[in-house]
């Protein structure tokens, strides 16, 4: 689509219709801060299209994309490899499209395709049930906290300190909406997780108790324990799993007795992509359908009794009444989850499992690696392709450093937690099979540097 841009008598009728002064009145709920004062740096006030054209170009040409080097990001974002053939079948003419199908009449394939994804999204998290995709991980984790107060009835949701803060973020924006009282806190620089604290906290009052699996730590935490604390004071148990990958050797969050298992699919058939668009996996026990929000496709047969698929249910403020609705930001991304089912089905049971293998090798290696670093100390030697070390240096100046000798080295805690004070020495580094023994010899080389 074509930037056309609007006259100043178009913007005036269009703030007279509703009802605002000016265009500034539109934006008084971002705080001064948040706003851009003036125009970009670097960009004229006008130019030609084509001129335009070069100079963001050339803006572009200054991102380093993640096979440019040495790779270690994580922290909810992984880099694997994705099969040439995903690529080819999502866009397929039958499945492309700029906007994701929510109509009833959804063509049978596509419906194929949500009844697989749910399939898939339910046997990897050990649940009953799941819908056809969410917007993304945090959303989903907010979507999970939501039905947990309409199920039990109550306000108060306890986040473990584990919970990816950019997830915990959007959780407290929009609890400020609803009246949700959250009850958050920073991790600490330990290889023990806050589970004992968790299960002290709960009480009558508690909606649910969310704790991620593994966590922004890469710590493995047992969840059965917190799981039958939550169910005796009558709260649920939310399991957030921001590296699907790892369910292909630690056992899955359900069979632990998490009520609702939500997380982001972006490790299994979407790449990076600096960001997005990612896909939302949202999973719960059967008892909880009718709370669940989003789409389920469900099978059935037609009347020559031939095997077909529709939507069962939908629950969104688009299909049903809104005040009726469990969701109105409950967005699945079905191209996305079509790459998830599509790499998944490639996969296999076997296959997934021999990722989660190499993953795992990959990262023990690099972790004994780095750990015998003069200075360097392995915070948790339990994980599974994510661990997080103390640096002898403040991580995030040392990050940049190792930026500028070509290697992504990982992502430092001060960048995530710019507020606490006892986490800036810790520094997350995330293993997948893409990395390469050159790339953990290059990693070594400028961690021993920067850290010397």
């Amino acid at each position: 689509m074509r930037y056309l841009p609007l006259s100043d008598s178009d913007r005036s009728q269009m703030l007279d219709t509703i009802g605002a002064g000016s265009i500034d009145d539109l934006f008084v709920d971002v705080p001064e801060a948040a706003r851009l004062a003036g125009t970009v740096e670097g960009l004229p006030d006008h130019a030609t299209e084509l001129s335009v054209e070069r100079q963001l170009g050339a803006m572009a040409m200054k991102n380093v994309a993640a096979g440019h080097g040495p790779f270690f990001l994580g922290c909810g974002a992984y880099r694997h490899h994705v099969p040439a053939s995903v690529d080819h079948i999502i866009q397929r003419g039958e499945f492309l499209t700029s906007y994701t199908p929510y109509q009833p009449e959804i063509a049978q394939g596509t419906l194929q395709v949500m009844f697989e994804f749910q399939t898939q999204v339910a046997r990897l998290t050990g649940c009953d049930i799941a819908n056809a995709s969410m917007y993304d991980g945090s959303t989903a984790c907010w979507e999970a906290i939501l039905m947990a107060a309409r199920v039990t009835r109550r306000k108060r949701a306890i986040l473990s300190s584990g919970v990816h803060p950019h997830y915990v973020s959007v959780c407290t924006t929009m609890a400020k909406f609803t009246g949700d009282e959250l009850e958050t806190s920073a991790p600490t620089l330990s290889a023990d997780t806050d589970a004992e604290a968790l299960i002290a906290a709960i009480d009558d009052q508690t909606s649910a108790v969310v704790v991620q699996y593994p966590d922004i730590l890469g710590r493995i935490t047992d969840l059965k324990p917190i799981a039958d604390a939550a169910h005796s004071k009558g709260a649920l148990l939310i399991a957030v799993i921001t590296e699907p990958v790892a369910l292909g050797l630690i056992k899955a969050p359900g069979e632990m007795g998490a009520d609702i298992v939500v997380g982001e699919g972006q490790s299994i058939g979407v790449g990076l992509q600096f960001g997005g668009p990612y896909v939302g996996l949202f999973a719960c026990n059967e008892k909880f359908v009718r709370q669940m929000p989003g789409r389920l496709a469900g099978e059935t047969v037609d009347a020559e009794g031939k095997r077909g698929f529709v939507l069962t249910l939908s629950t969104r403020e688009q299909h049903i009444r809104r005040e009726k609705a469990t969701s109105n930001i409950c967005t699945s991304s079905v191209l996305c989850a079509l790459a998830f089912t599509a790499h998944m089905t490639l996969l296999g049971e076997k296959g997934l499992r021999q990722l989660a293998s190499l993953n795992h090798a990959r990262a023990c290696e690099t972790a004994d690696r780095l750990a015998a670093i003069p200075g360097v100390e392995l915070v948790n030697d339990g994980f599974f392709n994510e661990f997080t070390l103390k640096l002898p240096v403040e991580a995030r100046p040392a990050v940049h450093a190792m930026v500028d000798k070509g290697v992504l080295g990982g992502v430092s805690l001060g960048r995530l937690y710019p507020d606490e004070a006892g986490l800036q020495n810790g520094l997350v580094v995330a293993v997948t099979e893409t990395v390469t023994d050159e790339d953990i010899d290059a990693l070594e080389a400028a961690l021993k540097e920067v850290c010397a």
